[in-house]
């Protein structure tokens, strides 16, 4: 069983695009109500690895699943909050792939000097309920009704992770580009994989 954890690259648009055009299409778990394009997932990722991380967990050459952060609000003062998300192949519910890789990004938010990650489930859904707060997320909050999708108005949940203490007078996050070249990098992205390996012998 070959199992890893790696940063997507624009290669990767397509097998993503296999786990999430169903998810917009069929689910109301994500609000976006358009499939987006391979082209526009590739550029999503370009995007987000200015700054943030984007994780692929592969099990023997096959996506399983990937997580990224993404800014929470635009305003500078946010900037030290991450809104994560985390989505799985249906071949590999079950399995762990999700708690891994929300470990090992979180592992690096860490690293990164973000203060707080934010996940906003669109509820219901018991699967990413138990994900966040197997993780150690605590629910902070509902707004009902907050979207509308496949013919219903949908509540969405608020769960938050404390990566670090308030401090005064804080730096910036760094880069993931800045943090992918320092040597403890490849340790942060395997943080996770043990959640992997203890489901698959269980």
């Amino acid at each position: 069983m070959l199992v890893g954890i790696r940063l997507a690259t624009r290669a990767d648009a397509a097998d993503i695009l296999e786990i999430y055009a169903p998810i917009v299409r069929d689910t109301h778990i994500s609000f976006e109500t358009l499939v987006p394009s391979e082209a526009e997932i590739a550029d999503r990722i370009s995007r987000t690895l200015r700054q943030y991380p984007w994780l692929i967990c592969e099990i023997n050459g096959k996506l399983a699943g990937y997580a990224y952060a993404s800014p929470f609000r635009a305003r500078a003062a946010y900037q030290w909050t991450a809104e994560t998300t985390v989505y799985i192949h249906p071949l590999f519910q079950g399995r762990g792939v999700a708690r891994a890789l929300y470990r090992s990004l979180i592992a690096i938010l860490r690293n990164q000097g973000y203060r707080n990650a934010i996940g906003v489930i669109a509820l219901p859904n018991a699967a990413s309920v138990r994900v966040h707060e197997a993780i150690g997320f605590r629910k902070v909050g509902i707004i009902k009704s907050a979207g509308y999708k496949n013919g219903d108005w949908r509540d969405t949940g608020w769960w938050q992770l404390e990566l670090h203490p308030p401090q005064p007078s804080p730096m910036s996050p760094r880069s993931i580009q800045h943090l992918k070249s320092a040597a403890v990098f490849d340790q942060l992205l395997e943080t996770g994989l043990p959640s992997i390996k203890a489901k698959i012998r269980g």
